[in-house]
């Protein structure tokens, strides 16, 4: 993983090159258009310069993509089932329809050329004859937007007709960014931990379930997380979810991290502490503290 830039690395290109202010904005128009290095004007509706960059474009970033793709369907088809599925190989091998020894040979060239990277669960299963799952994930996040709400629509795109990307658009568009949240949440709580800081963090999953976030300091603290996106402040509830999910994975932690882009209720406020972290979308502002032209990526993708 180390050859590809992180996801904070590129969102820190993203935001300097297209001098990005409002964090919101900025997250979601990076879940679509980041890791290509284009200019994006962030002051045009996200709507209209998917149109304006992508869907016009079509033909000509169909033509850039294949070559890295070979045109190939079973690449393809694992490309769009993990864009719009769990990440998790397996789960993206049933849903493409390929048998697994394909799937597997898909995914290794597709690692090799770039297009994704593995992500093991953080901890290992309790059962070792337990198999869990890899993710799947894209390098680049224009890349899953692609796969996921472009590409599988290209009959109607290429005839001008644009009406089946942009129902499908509409109806994932508040999920869709979440991924790209949860990255950089957990850049984020890396970044918070000062002293004892964090020598492992990634996520947590099993066959049973998902943590969000779960990570280990230097002194060995574990700590678990969890992200919710809805529009309702975030309560106590959020912290007693977390703590079942982590009983029912077996994992103590010692540190709670819950991360509400909408906030938390008053009441919940008062419980934050030095084992229950806190953290709302304001403070993903921090990511982007002190940009200069050294955040720059360099990319030879062509402009659109």
């Amino acid at each position: 993983m180390s050859k590809h830039p992180t996801l904070l690395q590129q969102f820190r290109s993203f935001c300097f090159q297209n001098n990005a202010t409002d964090i919101e904005k900025a997250i979601e128009y990076f879940a679509v258009f980041g890791g290509m290095g284009w200019n994006v004007d962030l002051s045009k509706p996200l709507e209209e310069l998917i149109e304006e960059k992508v869907l016009a474009n079509y033909r000509y970033l169909h033509g850039d993509i294949t070559k890295i793709t070979q045109s190939n369907k079973s690449y393809h088809a694992l490309l769009t089932a993990l864009a719009s599925g769990d990440r998790r190989e397996h789960s993206a091998f049933r849903r493409a329809g390929l048998q697994r020894r394909e799937g597997e040979e898909s995914a290794a060239f597709l690692i090799k050329n770039g297009l994704l990277v593995r992500e093991s669960s953080q901890e290992e299963p309790a059962d070792e004859h337990e198999e869990v799952s890899d993710r799947l994930i894209f390098t680049a996040p224009f890349m899953r937007f692609w796969f996921s709400s472009v590409s599988p629509y290209y009959k109607g795109i290429k005839e001008g007709n644009f009406a089946e990307v942009k129902e499908r658009w509409e109806n994932t568009r508040h999920a869709f960014f979440d991924p790209v949240y949860e990255g950089l949440v957990i850049a984020l709580v890396k970044q918070s931990f000062k002293e004892d800081w964090v020598s492992k963090i990634s996520s947590y999953w099993d066959k049973n379930g998902e943590i969000e976030i779960l990570g280990q300091t230097k002194s060995g603290k574990v700590l678990a997380g969890a992200c919710k996106y809805s529009k309702s402040k975030a309560n106590k509830s959020e912290l007693t979810k977390l703590q079942e999910k982590c009983a029912r994975a077996q994992l103590k932690a010692d540190i709670f991290v819950i991360f509400s882009k909408s906030g938390f209720s008053s009441e919940f406020k008062k419980e934050k502490s030095e084992t229950l972290r806190l953290f709302a979308l304001k403070n993903l502002r921090s990511l982007i503290d002190d940009l200069s032209e050294k955040d720059l990526l360099v990319n030879t993708n062509k402009k659109y």
